[in-house]
């Protein structure tokens, strides 16, 4: 049974908390009103003087039973926690953030009458080859794709290799091959760009950029992609954290282009038996971090193209907006990874298996 003579004191300890409580919140709302004012002025917020000046104070107005050693650390954590406020609200109010815009956002590309939505409970297919080679295998691989009803048709022509020796691919002639190929089966074209000088040719023929893993932080050509004002298909790079992802993202945004699709496509880790390793987690945590719709490339995350099929259903599984996924006439022939791409038969056996999850 509680004392009364207690109960009664713990009443008014329980008051004295909400006032201490109301005081702090008076004093966070002043703090808030500092910082903005420094932030303004170009001052910084941590000002150690200032909280010498402030603690001495306190030192000799403490007539209290708590000795001053006390006083002063309690103190201290407040003027800890108000920085912490001060300096969080000077961040910018990042443009991918789902605390900035709190629904999903909607990526739709069109040329025409021809349309592809990404996000909004859409799951959309991308499928080509690696590279762009020649007219007929474009062509080929065009007439797969439309025949599975996907309407967003890949193909490279620049290709970021990593022996200086490697097919390089077709340049502006891929550019040509991949567009004619894409209207002629009423296809919409993503291309990817390497260097900022390319940006304006590659908006020319592509209906979609894509920044690839290598490119990633490559921050002027992220800027120039934003400022082409095309949606853009941007790749993790391949050792880069989630927040490093958004954050090139962010470099997009910021020049007004809000046209992104994310693109998972594996990291690089120990594991040898896949060419990276796809973060599955990475979709859930970024799908909770930013509204931008995320697909997932499992042909660059496997480098393998028999275990394409469960990678695809688990990327569905986990949330993504969409698989992308490449196809090649006869890919023993295919002038760059040739180990990871789907034949036609394979790529029949992969869209009949993955069907039932779009």
């Amino acid at each position: 049974m509680t004392d009364p003579i207690i109960a009664a004191l713990r009443v008014d300890v329980d008051g004295i908390n909400l006032e201490i409580l109301q005081a702090l919140s008076k004093r966070a709302e002043v703090v808030k009103k500092i910082g903005a004012r420094q932030t303004e002025l170009g001052i910084t917020h941590f000002d150690p003087k200032r909280e010498s000046e402030m603690l001495e104070k306190l030192e000799k107005a403490n007539s209290g039973a708590f000795p001053s050693s006390t006083i002063k650390q309690l103190f201290k954590e407040i003027f800890k926690a108000s920085l912490d406020l001060e300096e969080r609200e000077d961040k910018p109010k990042l443009k991918y953030s789902r605390k900035t815009h709190a629904e999903d956002s909607i990526v739709t590309i069109s040329r025409g009458a021809v349309s592809v939505q990404f996000g909004g409970g859409a799951k959309t297919m991308i499928a080509g080859p690696c590279s762009i080679e020649s007219l007929e295998q474009t062509m080929q691989a065009a007439e797969i794709v439309k025949k599975h009803g996907i309407t967003m048709f890949r193909g490279g022509a620049y290709k970021p290799r990593t022996s200086p020796y490697g097919f390089q691919g077709l340049g502006v002639p891929g550019l040509e091959i991949g567009a004619k190929a894409a209207k002629e089966h009423d296809l919409l074209f993503v291309a990817e760009v390497m260097d900022t000088r390319d940006v304006a040719v590659c908006a020319e023929y592509a209906d979609m950029l894509q920044v690839g893993t290598r490119n990633a932080q490559n921050f002027a050509l992220l800027r120039e992609v934003g400022r082409s004002g095309k949606p853009v298909l941007l790749k993790r790079g391949f050792s880069s954290t989630i927040e490093e992802w958004l954050l090139t993202a962010e470099y997009i945004l910021s020049e007004g282009n809000n046209q992104i699709v994310l693109c998972e496509r594996g990291i690089r880790t120990f594991e040898k038996a896949t060419r990276n390793t796809l973060d599955i987690s990475a979709v859930a945590v970024a799908k909770l971090e930013t509204h931008l719709p995320i697909i997932v490339d499992v042909t660059h995350a496997a480098g393998r193209r028999d275990i394409l099929i469960p990678l695809a259903k688990a990327a569905l599984a986990v949330g993504a907006d969409g698989v992308h996924v490449e196809v090649h006439p006869d890919p023993a022939t295919a002038l760059s990874d040739n180990q990871q791409q789907l034949d036609f038969a394979g790529f029949d056996t992969f869209m009949a298996a993955i069907r039932p999850m779009l």
